[in-house]
Parts: structure tokens; C-alpha cells; sequence
């Protein structure tokens, strides 16, 4: 991948918002050249989405999230793949990942309470054949997501003394 590739990357996932013609200075090209770059690289699905990253504990939303591992077996010839497929495809699912480690899969989702997790677990994950077990976490606080501190850093609480 080019030089010019990376860096548009590298400025895009930290600012998808960002002016290609502010880009294209940064960069110290033209912004024809950027956007072309940007629309290549969307075609290709190097690019594979623009995403905005809501703090919804201060829009007033109340809502769980949960991260839950899950152990499967795999299956012949297709591995982990369709039951990824099969998980993913619900739409309360945001991420599924194949991890290492004692399960074989990772699932972050959102419901309105406890509960609706819950009975998402229990009702749609657990029963599939190759499901084996699950572990549920819930996420009790966001203080970094997705590269971005969300909150304010407080301010260090002792008295500054200098000699």
C-alpha cells in the first residue's frame, strides 16, 4: 500500500469528518488527488464505513452494553465463518471477533436493559447447535472508545508545590 494510502488512512480513522481539501494540505497534495485516493480505497473496502462516536451517558440515553464470549464448534470445512455469519446477523450485534484464548468468539451488543441482553443470550445465542457456552460482561463504564477519552480528565486533585 502506498505512503499516501496510510496517512489518508491514519487521518480518517482518527477524523472522518475531516475536509478532504484540509487533507490533501497535510498531506501536501492535491485534493483531487485525495478524493480519488479516498473513493479507491472505498470501492476496494479498504474503507469500510464512517462511524460517529456518540457518548450516549450524556445525551440522557439509558442503555447496556455487553461484551460475551462464546465457545462453538467449529464446523467441517467452514470453520468459525458461519456461525459468525449466523451471529452477525442479528441487530442488536455490533462486533463479532474470533479471539484466542479459552472461547473462540467475542460479541459486543446493545439492548435497552439488562434483561434484553439477557434474554438475547439466553433465547437466540445459546440455543445454535455449535454454541457451547457463553460468558457475559457488561460494561459498567466507557472511558476510552474507539481511541477517544470520553468524559473530561479531572484535573490532578494535589497541590502543585515547587521549590
Amino acid at each position: 500500500m502506498s505512503e499516501l494510502r496510510m496517512e489518508i488512512l491514519k487521518y480518517l480513522e482518527k477524523n472522518s469528518k475531516i475536509n478532504l481539501g484540509e487533507l490533501a494540505i497535510l498531506l501536501g497534495v492535491d485534493e483531487v488527488t485525495v478524493a480519488n485516493e479516498v473513493a479507491q480505497m472505498e470501492q476496494e473496502k479498504i474503507i469500510c464505513g464512517y462511524h460517529t462516536l456518540i457518548d450516549w451517558d450524556k445525551a440522557g440515553v439509558e442503555s447496556v452494553t455487553a461484551l460475551i464470549e462464546v465457545r462453538v464448534t467449529p464446523q467441517r470445512d467452514r470453520g468459525f465463518d458461519k456461525i459468525a455469519e449466523r451471529i452477525y446477523n442479528y441487530p442488536e450485534v455490533h462486533a463479532v471477533y474470533l479471539i484466542s484464548g479459552g472461547y473462540d468468539l467475542l460479541i459486543s451488543l446493545e439492548g435497552k436493559t439488562l434483561k434484553e441482553v439477557s434474554r438475547f443470550v439466553s433465547e437466540k445465542l445459546s440455543p445454535i447447535d455449535s454454541v457451547l457456552s457463553t460468558a457475559t460482561h457488561f460494561i459498567l463504564k466507557k472511558y476510552k472508545d474507539h481511541g477517544t477519552i470520553l468524559g473530561s480528565k479531572k484535573e490532578s486533585e494535589r497541590m502543585l508545590v515547587t521549590l
